[in-house]
């Protein structure tokens, strides 16, 4: 699975940081989901969307095996 997280992230100016702070997790957490190291729950995947005010089909991309 892809995300777009970093970008919407540096394009609205925020850190990993401020990211994890706004949504209550820890800044390795913002980290290892944008590097797609690990796939977060859907209740972290809801809270950035809610976050960015979008959806989460905006952010991630499920990548199928044909």
């Amino acid at each position: 699975m892809q995300n777009q997280i970093a970008q919407y992230r540096k394009q609205a100016g925020l850190s990993q940081q401020q990211l994890a702070d706004a949504i209550n997790v820890s800044r390795k957490t913002i980290s290892t989901v944008e590097t797609s190291r690990f796939t977060p729950s859907v209740i972290i995947a809801l809270k950035i969307a809610h976050y960015f005010n979008t959806s989460v089909e905006s952010l991630f991309v499920l990548e199928l095996d044909d």
